[in-house]
């Protein structure tokens, strides 16, 4: 059994800023209490990948907004006419696709707001690969509090569990580069999804507008030009005593020019150059990387650099020889397939009938 409780997450005070070609943020700890079974000999501990922080997030929050949007005003009523009060059952996890199962240590925390005595074993963990058909946990105890917390614990794992997936694969196709999400997230989902990202083997873009300064093209339009909006930047960022990356999108190699030019001449906080929309689709589905392999070549190495646009898991690998140190991609987020899973109490029923619907 394991458990994690809310009083347990714990905030660094402060943010780390790496340069490393991979970097990772400080995140918030989610601290986990284990107690062997040795009924289950294939039996997992649920060592979680910890989720990014945030100064303002409220998990807790998240969960009960879920619970309740479900309950209502009058709670389950199916379950109230259904299911005695005291019976307890045991139902299983049950993957219905391959992929890599996320949302297990959020599953956790759902199953505790709901009833603390339900107990939570798990024969996978997050970041795993899962196969169709495959009984991957269990919950044991109270019926109605399992079928209670049923579809809100189903919602967040299909989600991060699809997210997951296609990060994997993106970040292994990626490779040398990192690929990282966008702040194109489900609302009131940011810190979900985000953590999601991670148990694929994604890296975090920055978490919201408050960790990390991305001057887009609206800005540069807005300060009059690329040289003017970085020099706001650093004049702001010393003003007000803060310490954290910079980010410049840049379009053309002029821009590049001025960015790199602006750096030579001035003591600057930049720390990445996204290049944007480098990547040029062709007419017979390849795309052609040569301006963005040469922005590269043209950076040399003196700031990290991103490639955005036209990523696709057909596209990421032929970006990722550039040279670029990450790709950003926003369909991880927004355009996420959820990987199908089940809890199911009858489980021998449930194979059954997804044998005959080709589901399992």
């Amino acid at each position: 059994m394991f458990g994690i409780s809310f009083s347990q997450l714990v905030a660094p005070t402060s943010p780390l800023i790496s340069s490393s070609r991979c970097f990772s943020r400080n995140k918030l700890v989610v601290k986990m209490t284990a107690v062997t079974n040795v009924k289950h000999e294939k039996l997992i501990e649920s060592v979680v990948v910890k989720p990014p922080v945030h100064p303002t997030y409220d998990l807790k929050a998240v969960i009960q907004l879920a619970l309740s949007e479900d309950a209502g005003d009058k709670g389950d009523v199916t379950c109230l006419a259904t299911i005695p009060t005291e019976m307890e059952v045991e139902a299983y996890f049950l993957a219905k696709d391959d992929g890599i199962v996320a949302g297990i240590a959020l599953a956790e925390m759902i199953f505790s707001e709901v009833d603390p005595t339900l107990k939570v074993e798990w024969f996978r963990k997050d970041g795993d690969n899962v196969v169709r058909g495959l009984k991957f946990g269990k919950v044991h105890g109270r019926a109605h509090s399992i079928v209670v917390a049923e579809r809100v614990v189903l919602n967040f794992m299909q989600r991060m569990s699809g997210i997951a997936t296609l990060t994997k694969a993106m970040a292994n196709a990626a490779h040398p580069a990192c690929i990282l999400e966008t702040r194109k997230t489900a609302p009131a989902l940011r810190l979900v999804d985000k953590w999601a990202v991670l148990i694929g083997g994604g890296q975090n873009h920055r978490m919201g507008l408050f960790d990390m300064v991305m001057i887009k093209d609206n800005h540069i339009s807005i300060a009059g030009g690329v040289s003017n909006a970085l020099k706001s930047v650093d004049v702001y960022l010393k003003k007000n005593n803060l310490q954290m990356g910079v980010e410049v999108e840049t379009r053309t190699f002029e821009e590049i020019h001025e960015v790199l030019n602006y750096a030579s001449e001035n003591e600057t906080s930049l720390s990445r150059i996204m290049l944007d929309n480098m990547v040029v689709p062709q007419p017979d589905g390849d795309i052609d990387v040569s301006m963005l392999k040469q922005a590269v070549e043209l950076i040399n190495g003196e700031f990290e650099t991103e490639a955005s646009g036209n990523v696709t898991l057909e596209t990421v690998h032929k970006i990722g020889q550039t040279g670029v140190t990450y790709i950003s991609s926003g369909a991880l987020t927004h355009s996420v397939k959820a990987l199908d899973i089940s809890l199911k109490i009858d489980t021998e029923l449930a194979l059954e009938v997804g044998r005959r619907t080709k589901r399992a």
